[in-house]
């Protein structure tokens, strides 16, 4: 596995599933550098199990899973920090997301505009 590891957020893989390939995507998966955690995973499991995409499932449960730490008290500081920046409305998940790319030193790819405005004051 490499040190170098991208988060794929869901907005990206439900991109992905509904309309086909994403060639950024595609070359990550290739060079073995896609990593996921649980909260992304529960976000996409329910409804791939339910439409019975099994083997979807299969591997994106095979991807390397990150584990969670959720720290809180960061998780609120950052929340304090975007209103700060008048950013409002950021998800409890997405500030999960963004305390483990931090903390672990990882790069994500995401479509989802929140990140982009969090990346302006937390690097």
């Amino acid at each position: 596995m490499n040190s170098y590891q991208v988060l794929v957020d869901s907005s990206v893989w439900i991109q992905y599933f509904r309309f086909g390939g994403i060639e950024k995507l595609d070359r990550l998966l290739e060079e073995d550098l896609v990593c996921t955690n649980d909260l992304i995973l529960s976000e996409l499991g329910p409804s791939l199990i339910v439409q019975n995409k099994v083997e979807i499932w299969e591997s994106l449960r095979a991807l390397n899973r990150i584990p969670l730490r959720i720290d809180w008290d960061l998780i609120r500081g950052y929340q304090i920090l975007n209103m700060k920046n008048g950013i409002n409305k950021i998800g409890i998940p997405d500030l999960i997301i963004v305390q483990q790319v931090i903390e672990e030193k990882l790069s994500i790819f995401t479509f989802d505009k929140h990140f982009k405005l969090m990346n302006s004051f937390l690097k």
